[in-house]
């Protein structure tokens, strides 16, 4: 894509868009919520679908002219239900959390109580943060990790559900490293008399290829996004049992949605046809490969990563044995070329503008290619970084080293 359009257009703008592709294209980008979607979808992305209006449904559309519309909508909806096994499945919501909102406003009232993973200890803001709706409307409870295995505790889930008789549970996380028991969640809230919502934004590309137990058979509502693993455009996507589907289209149009975006949803359809195929799932099995050799070589170098390892895309590092924190490290990571996010860790003693931790993903080095040869690189220099962030020859050294990184796996 040239833009030459753009360029002499709006150049500002034009400049932005090159200087990004340089960005992407010469860091190490480690942040467990980015991917690098295919040419096909931002092809899509940027189509003529972007001009049309389509409220309502397909075949139940309140403008004419939506018969091109439709069809990408439906082909979104079938690939993702063939891919999860959903019995219905609405694809208009813009983004995760929206698809969380949809999902709430569908059984809950203002006051309603909800039980979710904590966001200090790897939760989502829509999971009941109090600087969220979710946490404005609704009478919240926090679950969160054991302290000193970092692993959820069903059993504490469990009597903090049967104490406090929420209306429905929300499992999922966004900066979680572990296998999350959905049967057992299951359980917990049939005994309780809730609702199970799964949030699978992080995980949805090891849902889709078997590589993390999926909610889908044990859950009333499943949500993610389309973006993260999944490796599509960034949206949202709700699944459910098919008693509840009216609710749930009604909830997202007229409810909090307008016009969706056709441009968007066509873009998914085009990765849910990707997710579809053999290439992905031998994907997915890279990414996870490489987050456990890059949390395993993090802990060879004296990190301790939250509870010990990984099972999934992404691992989240204390950095307190290293005097630094996770803003430092995100600014002297950032020096060398390689793109991280502060992160608090359970039981974090510092603000969420400055952490004890950072949070490592491997979707977007992996689309690029690599393997567990790099994370090895990969780890070595995290660590020389942050124990000599202030040498101005190791940070010369470091970054022509993520330079033969970047130059060895191409991207766009």
């Amino acid at each position: 894509m040239e833009y030459e359009h753009l360029r002499h257009s709006d150049p500002e703008v034009y400049d932005a868009i090159r200087n990004e592709i340089e960005r992407e294209r010469n860091n190490i980008l480690l942040i467990a919520s980015e991917n690098y979607v295919s040419s096909s979808i931002l092809e899509v992305q940027g189509s003529v679908f972007t001009n049309k209006y389509a409220e309502g449904y397909p075949g139940k559309r309140y403008y004419g002219g939506c018969e091109f519309a439709d069809i990408v909508e439906s082909l979104a909806i079938e690939r993702a239900k063939e891919l999860f096994a959903a019995e219905h499945v609405n694809v208009q919501p813009h983004s995760g959390s929206q698809a969380n909102m949809a999902v709430y406003f569908s059984i809950l009232k203002p006051g309603d109580a909800i039980l979710g993973m904590s966001l200090s200890h790897g939760g989502h803001l829509s999971h009941g943060a109090s600087v969220n709706f979710s946490g404005i409307f609704y009478r919240i409870i926090s679950y969160g990790v054991n302290r000193n295995t970092g692993f959820i505790d069903y059993d504490e889930v469990r009597d903090m559900a049967l104490k406090n008789s929420p209306k429905i549970i929300v499992a999922g996380a966004s900066a979680y490293s572990r296998i999350i028991d959905f049967q057992a969640l299951s359980g917990i809230a049939k005994e309780a008399g809730a609702y199970l919502m799964a949030d699978i934004a992080h995980i949805a590309g090891l849902v889709a290829t078997g590589l993390h137990p999926s909610p889908v058979p044990y859950a009333d509502f499943v949500t993610t996004t389309t973006h993260k693993t999944l490796r599509g455009p960034r949206g949202g996507m709700i699944m459910c049992r098919a008693e509840y589907a009216k609710a749930i289209d009604k909830s997202i149009f007229p409810g909090i949605q307008g016009g969706p975006l056709a441009h968007v949803i066509a873009a998914k359809a085009v990765a849910l046809k990707e997710a579809l195929s053999s290439e992905f799932r031998k994907y997915q099995e890279n990414v996870v490969r490489n987050a456990r050799t890059l949390a395993a070589e993090l802990i060879k170098k004296g990190f301790r990563v939250i509870s010990g390892g990984t099972d999934n895309h992404m691992m989240l590092v204390d950095l307190t044995s290293k005097a630094v924190t996770g803003k430092e490290a995100e600014t002297a990571l950032d020096t060398v070329g390689i793109t991280v996010n502060k992160n608090v860790i359970p039981f974090d003693e510092r603000p969420p503008t400055v952490t004890s931790g950072i949070r490592l993903g491997t979707p977007s080095v992996t689309t690029r290619g690599m393997g567990e040869r790099e994370m090895i690189e990969i780890a070595d220099i995290i660590s020389s970084m942050i124990q000599d962030r202030s040498n101005p020859e190791v940070i010369k050294t470091l970054s022509a080293r993520v330079k033969v990184l970047c130059d060895s796996f191409p991207v766009y």
